[in-house]
């Protein structure tokens, strides 16, 4: 067994996974799995830049994780940066920044990176079931884009596109830096135009249409799940494999819209961090589901992490 130390800061939160890791097995055991939402991303559709209270906030969150890191005695790490990090034009004070806490410089990965990682850890527990039919595709939604990949054991194809909840949020349902809430039927139609406009995009590359499982990733998809299931309180044991029906996508997802501040913010199982950009990222699955006609989609708490573990081991 190899003890790794896996970190994925992406455009709204900053997790980490330690964990066991035996590559002759096929064994990842757990031993702390926690996440913290510091929107990194905030602005930066609008900005180009890194905001100075994003990076602190980011920052504070890598302090912690260091601790974590050093009590479990973890001999390898790999700090995985996605979205935000690479569309900032500072990125550099954001690198140096996490090299000083972590001691391991932050990889600014690719898109197609970020997805071969989602797709490794989501489906390594699918494969053999026989209950779920092949080829996959694993969606992940996160903060500043969404990763499609489509495979059976390994990816065939993927693509990344920037229809991510903050980015959906911060373009259409804010004004003078208030969110718009509930958004208007034309704010909606917007998000939705721009979901449309990548799908079709995917499509050019990546065969949506010939995949048979639908597997989701990230907060979007696992609040929706905690919703549907009426929870009352995240559990991760019941949302991970849970399966979601499209009609319970779009009933959630219109709920979602309709609903003010206060009113998301009161769902028991709502983390505050997603109050205000959980909509817009349930209106992407939404329109996913509806493109490729699934029925389902199954809920993986499965996901980057594991697959960045899997690379250091």
């Amino acid at each position: 067994m190899t003890r790794v130390a896996a970190v994925d800061c992406g455009t709204n939160s900053i997790r980490l996974l330690v964990a066991d890791a035996d590559p002759a097995t096929g064994e990842l055991v757990e031993l702390d799995r926690r996440m913290t939402i510091v929107r990194l991303g905030q602005g930066v559709d609008r900005t180009g830049r890194l905001a100075p209270e994003a990076l602190e906030r980011t920052f504070a969150a890598c302090r912690e994780y260091a601790g974590i890191i050093k009590e479990h005695g973890a001999e390898r790490i790999r700090f995985v940066a996605t979205s935000a990090s690479r569309d900032a034009e500072n990125r550099d004070v954001f690198v140096r920044g996490v090299l000083e806490i972590l001691g391991v410089e932050p990889e600014v990965i690719s898109g197609e990176q970020e997805a071969e990682f989602s797709f490794t850890g989501a489906t390594k527990e699918l494969v053999g079931r026989a209950d779920l039919a092949k080829p996959f595709l694993v969606v992940d939604i996160g903060g500043g884009s969404t990763e499609f990949v489509v495979g059976e054991e390994h990816v065939r194809a993927a693509r990344s596109v920037d229809i991510g909840c903050v980015r959906m949020t911060e373009r259409h349902l804010v004004h003078e830096g208030v969110v718009s809430d509930p958004p208007s039927p034309e704010r909606i139609a917007a998000i939705r135009h721009d979901i449309e406009a990548a799908l079709d995009l995917v499509e050019k590359t990546v065969p949506l249409h010939e995949a048979h499982t639908l597997v989701g990733l990230a907060g979007s998809v696992t609040t929706v799940s905690a919703i549907d299931q009426d929870l009352p309180e995240y559990d991760s044991a019941r949302i991970h494999h849970s399966r979601i029906s499209r009609d319970r996508v779009r009933e959630i997802t219109e709920r979602l819209l309709r609903s003010t501040h206060a009113e998301r913010a009161a769902i028991p199982s709502m983390h505050p961090g997603r109050v205000d950009v959980i909509g817009a990222g349930a209106l992407v699955l939404l329109a996913i589901m509806e493109r490729i006609g699934a029925a389902e989609v199954v809920v993986s708490e499965h996901d980057i992490l594991d697959g960045i573990a899997w690379s250091i081991a």
